[in-house]
């Protein structure tokens, strides 16, 4: 059973990318998640105040999640799907980095699929010695306030 067994399908295959490369090149591929992170739907982008701030980032990052469909019921279970929206600055590579692994991490996912999502997932990348502690703090801070709206949305305990 390998480290990123417990990772959705996804996710284990962003890992394994990463730790499949040199120091160097995870960095490569970090910015490559920066540029492939998708700029907010017109819903969101016209109502910023929408968007919940990530103050763990030293960058500017807000995100929103939709579980369900948009109009849908208004309490949704766990096997609902989740849509995850994020917006960071394109002057911190970085952290957009960050905010496009878990756009494309948690696409398709459930609610209770995203709820397992493991909390250490930014180390699991291997950007440890690459990036700040502070910077990994904040990608750990965007996955729990995502999973807190999953846990709101959703009424889970």
């Amino acid at each position: 059973m390998t480290a990123d067994a417990e990772l959705p399908r996804a996710f284990a295959a962003i890992v394994d990318d990463f730790q499949a490369l040199t120091e160097p090149d995870r960095l490569q591929l970090l910015l490559e998640f920066a540029e492939g992170l998708p700029e907010l739907p017109a819903s969101y982008a016209d109502h910023p105040d929408l968007l919940e701030p990530v103050p763990e980032c030293q960058s500017p990052v807000f995100l929103a999640v939709q579980v369900g469909v948009p109009d849908g019921a208004a309490s949704v279970g766990l096997d609902a799907p989740v849509s995850v929206f994020l917006s960071a600055p394109r002057e911190a590579p970085t952290t957009r980095g960050f905010a496009g692994i878990l756009a494309e991490g948690l696409a398709g996912l459930t609610a209770e699929q995203v709820l397992a999502v493991p909390d250490d997932v930014p180390h699991r990348l291997g950007l440890d010695r690459a990036v700040s502690p502070l910077r990994l703090r904040g990608m750990a801070g965007m996955l729990g306030r995502i999973k807190r709206q999953v846990r709101e949305k959703t009424q889970a305990t």
